[in-house]
């Protein structure tokens, strides 16, 4: 039975030239490297070595390919097209040469900040008359190691193309650069009483071209769409500089093909971001987050077909967290249960106009559950202060698990009946070898975020996770990246997938827009499309 004072307590009605010359560059697993060794490409294959450490995985990097090396005529160049703008003190390079999980390192030279889509038409039109390799950056927030460079290529970051252009108060319909942080424009939506369609736990750091370049899904996907669908226009820079003008604001235009949709999670490979307009739902007068504990995912499954039937059009997220989630958020961010200890953990949120029709559909909803045995224990919030707190659980995950050691991360979509069998079947089939194995994500779009630590690299659990999780992701038609992208670790794995006549088309389309391979390398597509 539920603890009903739990509920009491809060109201029921109610989250990336000063070159590295004279440096050793450093490998992706931290340790110093010959530059010999540097040069010939060693150090980013060492990403995931095989389990008798000499044979490299299908997530290590590829050799370089036979780019251009920067000079300081080049340099010159760039600093005449964004003057007071180049960045070459490997200190300033450090952040944008390791991304967010500290798992893969770059040796780029040069950092380069437009602020302008005309400044980023011209840099491109110069790489790709050179042939310089350029590896476009946003926030640096992405996980498969898709937002760093693999070599020397330039980082193009987008930080500075951070203003909001237009906003339509009557349709809701927001134009900004691509560097806007997801957060700030949240801020400025809110003031004109709109939200965007988006919120993520990273919004404090990621940009809006980055969202776009990875298709973000995020914690409002169940309630407003995925990017392909609230993306209404995008202005993105080719290789070869050409700027390509897709900039609407229209919500229906059937003339011919529909070319933005390219751009949606291409990660970069195919063109630069620079603008994006996007459709924004009107801010809800009434918000409730209830945070409901189950014994079983059976019981969860079952809670989630109720929440769909009894709370409809107001429920806007429905996530989960295992109790080895809450361990790890307890143990490392001291972040207390807030009721009793279960097997399974739900967060759901709903929004609405109305707070007295959304506070009875909540109660009904919740009385079911409770004499359904569906739920073991319970609380509800709608002031801010404690929606954040729920909402912290579910969204702080990813931070504790880097204090549990090394993490191996998968981002899996799968039959909803499925989802948490595969934490179950890889715990099982990695017995005593993983430090921890967690599940938590998005019930109601079947995305599975499992995560598995070590306390340290470990190529022998590598290979007992890889390509297993792959294979049995596969046997379900599941996809390998619901929302994180492929990158760099992911992109021979495709395969498991996408048809090989599908990738090879892919391929067709990245040869044509960037025939000289410019754009971020080595990252989205296999290794055998040449």
């Amino acid at each position: 039975m539920v603890n009903n004072s739990s509920f009491l307590c809060c109201s029921l009605f109610a989250l990336i030239l000063q070159s590295w010359w004279g440096r050793p560059p450093v490998d992706l697993c931290g340790s110093f490297l010959p530059a010999t060794s540097w040069q010939s490409g060693v150090c980013c294959r060492k990403l995931h070595s095989g389990a008798d450490g000499s044979k490299p995985s299908p997530a290590a990097a590829p050799d370089r390919r036979p780019f251009s090396r920067i000079t300081r005529e080049d340099l010159d160049s760039f600093r005449k097209i964004v003057p007071g703008r180049v960045i070459t003190d490997p200190d300033l390079l450090e952040s944008s040469n390791v991304d967010w999980l500290k798992s893969v390192r770059g040796s780029s030279e040069v950092l380069l900040r437009p602020q302008t889509t005309e400044e980023v038409s011209k840099i491109l039109k110069y790489c790709n008359g050179r042939n310089l390799a350029l590896n476009p950056q946003g926030g640096n927030t992405g996980l498969v190691g898709g937002s760093v460079p693999v070599y020397d290529e330039i980082v193009l970051s987008t930080a500075l193309m951070n203003n909001i252009l237009t906003f339509d108060g009557i349709s809701g319909i927001l134009t900004c650069q691509a560097g806007c942080v997801l957060e700030n424009v949240s801020i400025y939506l809110e003031e004109r009483d709109y939200i965007m369609p988006l919120d993520l736990g990273a919004k404090g750091s990621c940009h809006i071209g980055g969202n776009v370049a990875t298709n973000a899904g995020g914690l409002r996907l169940l309630r407003y769409g995925s990017l392909h669908g609230t993306v209404l226009g995008l202005e993105v820079v080719l290789a070869d500089g050409r700027v390509l003008d897709c900039l609407a604001t229209l919500r229906k235009d059937n003339t011919g093909y529909d070319l933005k949709q390219l751009f949606i999670g291409s990660e970069g490979t195919l063109g630069v971001i620079t603008a994006v307009s996007i459709l924004c739902p009107r801010k809800p007068k009434s918000v409730n987050v209830v945070f409901l504990g189950c014994e079983t995912f059976e019981q969860l499954l079952k809670t989630f077909q109720l929440c769909r039937g009894m709370l409809g059009e107001i429920m806007s997220a429905y996530e989960f967290l295992d109790s080895e989630c809450m361990r790890l958020l307890n143990t490392h961010l001291k972040l207390p249960n807030p009721i009793s200890d279960c097997s399974f953990y739900v967060v759901i949120e709903t929004s609405g106009s109305d707070p007295t029709h959304d506070g009875e559909k909540l109660h009904n909803f919740l009385e079911e559950a409770m004499n359904s045995s569906l739920v073991t224990d319970g609380t509800v919030a709608t002031e801010d202060s404690k929606i954040k707190a729920l909402w912290s659980m579910r969204e702080r995950v990813t931070e504790a698990l880097t204090h549990d050691g090394f993490t191996y991360k998968y981002d899996i979509s799968l039959p909803v009946e499925r989802i948490y069998q595969l934490v179950t079947d890889m715990r099982e089939h990695l017995g005593g070898r993983a430090k921890s194995v967690v599940g938590y994500g998005h019930v109601g779009d079947g995305n599975l975020h499992l995560n598995i630590t070590s306390p340290a690299k470990d190529p022998a659990l590598l290979a007992a996770i890889e390509p297993f999780v792959y294979e049995w992701t596969a046997s379900c038609h599941g996809s390998i990246s619901a929302e994180h992208g492929l990158g760099l670790k992911k992109r021979n794995y495709i395969y498991y997938s996408k048809p090989r006549q599908v990738v090879a088309l892919m391929g067709d389309i990245k040869a044509m827009l960037d025939p000289k391979g410019i754009l971020n390398p080595y990252k989205t597509l296999p290794d055998d499309l040449k």
